[in-house]
């Protein structure tokens, strides 16, 4: 890479801006700042140059980073919602932490924000103190990967880039389309026809997703699906009065659900109404939290494989850290039904 000079970045210079100004890999500069004997005068003093006229200024905390002494890498962990099962950022967490430390690296956790999904990374890029970055919630709007990219820093997303299809970075998801296909199919083969899909509102792109698997099993039997979905909030209250109004107007025998939150919901209408979830109407949610596993007589539920997404995002960091940096492409895994009582 060939120096330009009078660059000067619009954000407060990182390790890879030196790097690309002085025309050298990020090694070297790491080089430079801890251990300047391994370099040739004329590249020290490059790199140097480049130091002084960006401004950049690492801190002890990554220099020990860059030497390799520890890795770090940030995920921003947002706060929980109240009323819902949801726990399956605290089962990923728990599976990236083992998946990183049996790697060589540690994961830093900083707080998230509702209002400002890119709240916490400026301070991190600015004292340069993680290697890189897991992105999670790549919802359509969330700012987090354009951000991040717009800033030269390196991230794996957990999640499609659902509004840039042709997104360089490195991503991991599952497929939420082949789950709910999957769940639908168990209730078909079951022998139920009349099945309600209980989703979320349509600007939430994963649930779309989800509902369009129920969708292609209904139609690939030729059931039709006219009055037989219901979109509503992600809360077990929202889920209630959904699956009400749907037992009252379309009569389904079996709801498969876009998440175990909303087929809790349903299990509580039933039981308001004397029925019993898998003996009167069948249930399958998604996500096989706790809450599935545990709550009478067992949710059937569509398990998403978080040790396998958390093995890929680390062997994509890998890359990214590597020297010379190997970019991958995205990875789609596949879930799996957990089958119990409630189907």
């Amino acid at each position: 890479m060939t120096r330009t000079s009078g660059y000067v970045p619009t954000t407060p210079p990182t390790l890879a801006d030196v790097a690309e100004l002085a025309g050298v890999s990020r090694q070297t500069v790491s080089n430079a700042v801890n251990n300047p004997d391994l370099l040739r005068a004329d590249t020290l003093s490059r790199v140097l140059e480049a130091i002084d006229e960006l401004g950049y200024s690492p801190n002890r905390a990554a220099r020990n980073l860059r030497t390799r002494a520890s890795h770090l890498i940030g995920l921003r962990f947002a706060p929980a919602q109240e009323g819902t099962a949801n726990a399956t950022m605290d089962r990923f967490v728990h599976s990236l932490v083992e998946t990183s430390s049996a790697a060589g690296y540690h994961v830093l956790l900083f707080p998230g924000d509702l209002e400002d999904p890119t709240a916490g990374y400026d301070a991190l890029l600015r004292s340069t103190a993680v290697d890189a970055f897991v992105a999670t919630d790549t919802y359509l709007g969330n700012p987090q990967a354009a951000w991040l990219e717009a800033r030269r820093a390196p991230f794996v997303a957990f999640g499609r880039p659902w509004d840039n299809p042709d997104a360089a970075h490195p991503w991991v998801d599952v497929d939420g389309a082949a789950g709910a296909e999957i769940a639908t199919t168990h209730l078909l083969e079951k022998g139920h026809e009349r099945i309600a899909w209980l989703g979320w509102h349509k600007d939430q792109v994963i649930g779309e997703d989800r509902r369009a698997g129920w969708t292609r099993a209904m139609r690939s039997r030729g059931l039709s699906t006219t009055g037989l979905a219901s979109r509503s909030e992600d809360t077990v209250n929202s889920g209630r009065e959904a699956s009400a109004h749907l037992l009252e107007e379309a009569r389904p025998t079996g709801f498969v659900c876009a998440s175990d939150t909303l087929a809790v919901g349903v299990m509580h209408t039933l039981a308001e109404r004397g029925l019993v979830a898998g003996r009167d109407v069948a249930v399958v949610g998604f996500d096989d939290s706790q809450v599935a596993q545990t709550v009478p007589p067992g949710l059937t539920s569509v398990r998403q494989p978080l040790e396998d997404v958390a093995v890929e995002i680390v062997r994509a960091l890998e890359g990214l850290l590597g020297h010379p940096p190997v970019r991958r492409g995205g990875v789609l895994l596949e879930p799996e039904l957990v089958v119990r009582g409630t189907t």
